[in-house]
């Protein structure tokens, strides 16, 4: 079999990082195997231990990526598109933290997955704390703790529920909150 090149290596390899990161917000860290991501990405199993040494070292990569993803465009990009049915609907192309939350809390603490999450939540409450420039630091960090507190909750209890009605008044309160 033809070895392939350092650039589609490379590119596989985002590939991969890229599926993973949608496929673990849609059905969790558990809910989907090595298989199921190198399928979906178009590759052979084989292939995945050149590149990761383990499951739990892609999930870590594939959450810094989606948290990447999460962050571009500023603070006020991130609100108006994070209270949205879109980001309701489409749990794999959103917020890690809304998608994992619950799964991260499972896991052991020292794990990459759970390292990641905990950076992610700083790196977007610091986002956030931009939107209050002229607060004091610790009222700007409290703020920006409550706004993300909010944010996630909204999203994680409107993907929950069964009631429509329900889910969007849950995104109007969060909306109304993050903006008084």
């Amino acid at each position: 079999m033809p070895r392939v090149s350092q650039e589609q290596a490379r590119l596989n390899r985002q590939r991969v990082v890229e599926v993973a990161s949608a496929l673990f917000r849609e059905r969790g860290l558990h809910g989907v195997g090595v298989a199921d991501i190198m399928a979906a990405a178009g590759l052979t199993h084989g292939g995945f231990y050149g590149q990761f040494a383990n499951k739990e070292a892609l999930a870590a990569e594939a959450f810094d990526a989606a948290i990447a993803e999460e962050y571009r465009g500023g603070p006020e990009t991130l609100l108006a598109n994070y209270l949205s049915e879109a980001h309701v609907q489409t749990p794999g192309k959103g917020c890690p933290l809304a998608a994992l939350a619950n799964d991260v809390a499972r896991e052991p603490k020292g794990c990459p997955v759970r390292a990641r999450f905990t950076r992610g939540v700083e790196t977007l409450a610091t986002l956030l704390a931009d939107l209050s420039p002229k607060a004091a630091r610790a009222r700007r960090r409290q703020r920006s703790l409550a706004t993300l507190s909010t944010l996630v909750g909204a999203i994680v209890l409107a993907r929950a529920v069964d009631d429509e009605t329900l889910a969007q008044e849950l995104i109007e309160a969060a909306r109304a909150a993050v903006t008084a």
